[in-house]
């Protein structure tokens, strides 16, 4: 049976269906809309790709992608050098930055510890944390590794090769959503909250 798209289309919904969370019809979507876009459009979104390593670099300091180095924020003088938050990866940094609550550096570890997935500690940026920590510079480590088994592995490991070192080290608490109700919430969540919890 032949194929009844162009195969321009077909090699389109092909690359767009490789990409996180696009499925082959999100990415038939995707590339229709860019087929019925104007061409222009299409080159703008085809040059942004394309150029996409161009002038990118990773911060020497806190390994988070950069336009310069070192980034801007481990530039930034007004930020508390002492308090180091260290995350999975970027979007984790976003996330946090987007938040407005922290004012301190970062480290980016490129991932998390899983095994399953052939990913060992040697194949994180916890050698380079190590090295930063050990400058003296660092008062306290914020653990702000996702909440799953292998964000947990990571950051019992990173715990562990900071034992002994003169620094605090915390990980995020973890709990209760704002505006969540509690009936709809799971058991681990709920045990967590409890154990997590401050005086008012």
């Amino acid at each position: 049976m032949a194929d009844p798209l162009p195969r321009a289309v077909t090699r389109l919904i092909d690359e767009l269906a490789r990409l996180p969370t696009i499925g082959p019809k999100t990415a038939q979507r995707l590339a229709f809309f860019l087929l019925r876009a104007s061409s222009s459009q299409a080159q703008t979104l085809g040059r942004a790709v394309a150029s996409l390593h161009d002038g990118i670099v990773t911060c020497g300091q806190c390994r988070n992608y950069a336009d310069a180095e070192p980034c801007t924020i481990c530039a930034d003088g007004e930020r508390n050098a002492a308090l180091l938050c260290v995350v999975e990866d970027p979007l984790d940094l976003a996330a946090i930055e987007n938040s407005g609550g922290f004012a301190g550096r970062y480290h980016v570890l490129h991932g998390a510890i899983s095994p399953l997935e052939g990913i060992g500690p040697d194949d994180l940026t916890i050698d380079l944390l190590l090295e930063r920590v050990a400058r003296g510079a660092v008062g306290e480590v914020i653990v702000a590794t996702n909440a799953t088994i292998e964000g947990d592995a990571t950051a019992m490991e990173i715990g562990q090769r900071l034992r002994g070192q003169p620094v605090r080290v915390t990980r995020l608490a973890r709990g209760l959503a704002t505006g969540g109700d509690i009936e709809y919430v799971d058991a681990a969540t709920i045990a967590q909250a409890l154990e997590g919890r401050r005086e008012l």
